[in-house]
């Protein structure tokens, strides 16, 4: 893939002043050795027409040596700027694409490394290897790759967690080409200043080096070399020390400039003037129970925990049939996310599900280690909330639809193309040839919910997991996408798990709802029940009150909005009975103690035959 350059006037005047200063070094060996090298009985001369920065104690041209020294110093800038370059980044993001314990181990080795200071690291290396060129390379490249590991993997990590890399793990990508793909093309912009800075700091270690006498050695000479030579004549000819010394300024602030130009230039979201966007014309069974025989996601009993054993989704059970839309929804918080990601094979590390039965189709996900990769990756589209965060920056949207008919299907270059402007015609994408050559910041955010949902839908899963989609997008951009997800369920007969915060939405949309609170369904309604205000159980009741409708607008003229009085129990308070009994105006002596059972798609021991015993209380406040 082609990377366009956007040029800059910094760039061009950076480069073309580095370029210079190459082609100096090039040249000057050729041009101006002899007087570089040659003894004459004018020692330490001052400025002169003949010497225009004088000459040193062997009555040498100071000039020719700082010209001539221009090669040996940018070649061994060159190298060791390189070999720190190069283990720093090799070091910092493969830990990215490892497994978790040598993830751990790399970061702390990192740490420790980064702990000792650079320079005094290269100066232990360069007195245990011995002075000379070589030894300086390797003692000054060595010396600055803790800091360049340090700072690639952090920024690896801020990428590693983004949507688009956890889905190429699902598509079972190879780690190096995560890292190729997915890790490096965006963290280049960073990487390309982090390049620069450090070019300047090893042109400046190097010489530093050398002027303490443990770099090049005679009769060999760099522009430290000089700058020590020169600081002997300081009082008596300052020109001397000023001419290696205002080298390596120079070279070190221009190679500053074309760090900064490059990153501006290289990256496709930092565009000079602001892109135009194109215009857009289950209910809880008891473990052991048994799904329909015509379910297509069959989940019971799941459970997913943090590693100290504390539930955040705590014995979800529900089905899913073929070209049904089912529902989840509840406050932040409620584990309607986590369920998902367990579904679709995508929970964050540390996290642990476990599940009497938990499968898609014939994939059954309680045994990951026998999964088809391909298969996990084309039964199953994800649509993410955010598609700012869900889509590659770096890459084109072309190659980000048709990867994974590539990769898992085997269809050619051509063909994949053909079938990734059908799938952006049929989410109504206007124009797919050319937005399939553009980077996705130049579209806008509804475009960019559309384009993700063509990728979710082009290689013909038989789930589509919604997680929240509508979200970052304004109103009238949320009613077109979810008329194109019911196009989509219509129209391929896909199972659908949809997940919202809104009540109205999913009542719009699914056909059947389950209310989430607390990391488990407190109830299963059909969609028209939910929308007739049919829900028995008081949590669902109060996120109906709590949201608005239009026929009720004169009603409630002037009154405020129901509320839900207080906050959701974190999963660590959790109490031993119901988890809304705080917060539910109908809570009973039981609910405090005794976990409801779902009864007939009811969790809620008041709708369902509370004791004798239990009163109920007044209204939490």
């Amino acid at each position: 893939m082609r990377t366009r350059i956007r040029w800059n006037p910094a760039l061009v005047a950076a480069l073309t002043g580095l370029a210079l200063i190459a082609v100096l070094g090039i040249l000057a060996p050729l041009l101006w050795n002899t007087q570089a090298t040659e003894l004459t009985g004018t020692a330490r001369e001052g400025m002169s027409g003949s010497h225009l920065l004088g000459t040193d104690a062997l009555g040498r041209d100071v000039l020719a040596r700082t010209l001539v020294a221009t090669r040996l110093t940018l070649v061994m800038t060159l190298a060791a700027t390189a070999l720190a370059a190069l283990v720093g980044i090799v070091l910092g993001t493969a830990i990215w694409v490892s497994g978790p314990r040598v993830r751990e181990l790399g970061l702390r080795l990192i740490d420790v490394l980064v702990s000792y200071p650079a320079l005094i690291l290269a100066l232990v290396i360069a007195a245990v290897v011995g002075a000379g060129p070589t030894a300086s390379v390797v003692a000054i490249g060595l010396g600055g790759c803790p800091s360049f590991a340090r700072l690639t993997a952090n920024m690896a990590a801020s990428v590693a967690q983004r949507d688009f890399v956890t889905t190429a793990r699902l598509m079972g990508v190879p780690p190096h080409r995560v890292l190729s793909r997915h890790l490096l093309p965006n963290i280049s912009g960073p990487l390309l200043v982090l390049l620069s800075v450090a070019f300047a700091n090893v042109l400046v270690a190097l010489s530093g080096l050398s002027f303490l006498g443990l770099g090049v050695q005679s009769p060999q000479y760099d522009w430290g070399a000089l700058l020590n030579s020169g600081l002997e004549a300081l009082y008596t000819n300052p020109a001397e020390a000023i001419g290696p010394a205002v080298a390596i300024t120079v070279t070190g602030i221009l190679a500053g400039f074309v760090g900064d130009g490059l990153a501006a230039a290289l990256d496709p979201r930092d565009t000079p003037t602001k892109p135009k966007p194109v215009r857009e014309g289950t209910h809880r069974r008891p473990t052991g129970a048994t799904a329909p025989t015509d379910a297509l996601v069959a989940v019971d009993g799941l459970t997913v925990e943090l590693p100290d054993g504390t539930r955040l989704v705590d014995h979800v059970s529900f089905h899913i049939r073929p070209g049904e839309i089912i529902g989840l929804v509840g406050e932040s918080g409620s584990g309607k996310s986590l369920t998902a990601m367990a579904v679709a094979h995508l929970l964050p590390q540390g996290l642990t599900a476990h599940a009497a039965e938990l499968r898609v189709g014939e994939l059954d996900l309680t045994r990951p280690h026998t999964l088809d990769a391909a298969r996990l990756a084309t039964d199953i589209g994800i649509v993410y909330q955010d598609p700012s965060a869900s889509l590659n920056p770096a890459l084109r949207l072309g190659g980000q639809l048709t990867e994974t008919l590539r990769v898992h299907q085997g269809v050619g270059r051509t063909e994949a193309r053909e079938r990734a402007l059908k799938a952006l015609d049929q989410v109504h994408i206007k124009d797919p040839e050319r937005v399939v050559r553009q980077y996705p910041h130049e579209l806008s955010g509804g475009m960019r919910q559309r384009a993700m949902i063509a990728a979710a839908v082009l290689p013909g899963p038989r789930l589509l997991v919604a997680d929240e989609p509508t979200t970052a997008l304004d109103v009238t951009v949320q009613a077109e996408v979810l008329r194109l997800l019911a196009e989509v369920n219509e129209a391929n007969g896909t199972g659908m798990l949809f997940i919202s915060h809104d009540i109205g939405v999913v009542g719009t949309l699914c056909h059947r709802v389950l209310v989430m609170y607390a990391g488990r369904i407190v109830e299963e309604l059909d969609a028209a029940d939910l929308r007739a205000g049919r829900a028995h159980h008081p949590y669902t009741q109060a996120l109906l009150a709590a949201s608005p409708r239009l026929e009720d607008a004169q009603e409630v003229s002037g009154r405020p909005l129901a509320t839900i009085p207080g906050r959701p129990p974190t999963p660590r308070d959790r109490p031993a009975g119901c988890a809304f009994a705080a917060r539910c105006h109908l809570a009973a002596e039981i609910c405090a103690t005794r976990l409801p059972p779902l009864v007939d798609k009811v969790a809620c021991h008041v709708v369902n035959g509370t004791p004798a015993t239990a009163a109920p209380k007044e209204t939490a406040t």
